[in-house]
């Protein structure tokens, strides 16, 4: 379908597929949508919002980026792990280098799916930037400490584009604000908000530090998103 090459440089959207033709919405490359059971459809386009606005955040920061919906919303913001799985295997498959994981399960029992899911992807050489905790939940697989996995928790004291770290042993949390790209007239504060979007913002940073330095391996990103930190 497309190369591992520095041009174009493809960022996966697990969320509820991506509004190609709106106007906060760079290129994009054609997506792919999953049931509840993992199952593949044709069907990416987002009818919730919430992927639209999510990919813009991540191509505001990074504009020369392409997007690709991975779609696992439908009609609400529910699905299932097979369905996540679907997606993070379908990206790693298709040589995508970087995901968007907005979402994520406090279900424990989930662990062991995607542990192997990102481990895959991690081999293939797709790095996954992921939702962490957040008013006390914990989300998986954001909260697994597993290479590959890019960890993002909010801090609302960050301007968008700039970003903090806490650096634990063999662990880096990625913290930012939660705020997505603003519209003109819309105070941010009405505007949709919150740790998805902090998980955007650091993948639209990921992402210009991969097209700048050519770095596409998970450890040598994340010693420069450390570098780069505030």
């Amino acid at each position: 379908m497309f190369s591992r090459t520095p041009e174009p440089f493809v960022v996966g959207v697990i969320d509820s597929g991506i509004h190609s033709d709106h106007p906060h919405i760079g290129k994009t490359i054609s997506g792919v949508g999953f049931s509840r059971d993992g199952t593949r459809r044709d069907d990416c386009m987002d009818r919730l919002g919430h992927g639209t606005a999510v990919g813009a955040a991540i191509q505001d920061l990074m504009p020369e980026v392409q997007l690709c919906a991975l779609k696992v919303f439908e009609q609400d913001y529910s699905t299932s792990v097979e369905a996540l799985v679907a997606a993070i295997g379908w990206a790693s498959s298709h040589a995508i280098p970087l995901v968007n994981l907005s979402l994520g399960t406090k279900d424990p029992s989930s662990a062991g799916m995607l542990t192997d899911a990102i481990a895959r992807a991690h081999d293939a050489g797709t790095v996954i930037v992921a939702a962490g905790s957040s008013q006390g939940v914990d989300w998986l697989p954001g909260t697994l400490c597993l290479d590959g996995v890019v960890r993002v928790e909010v801090d609302w004291s960050c301007a968008r584009g700039s970003h903090t770290v806490s650096v634990l042993p063999g662990w880096s949390v990625f913290r930012t604000c939660g705020y997505p790209r603003s519209i003109p007239g819309v105070d941010r504060e009405r505007n949709l908000k919150g740790l998805s979007f902090a998980v955007a913002n650091i993948t639209g940073l990921a992402a210009r530090v991969m097209v700048e330095t050519g770095v596409r391996d998970y450890a040598p990103l994340v010693e420069e998103l450390r570098r780069r930190a505030s």
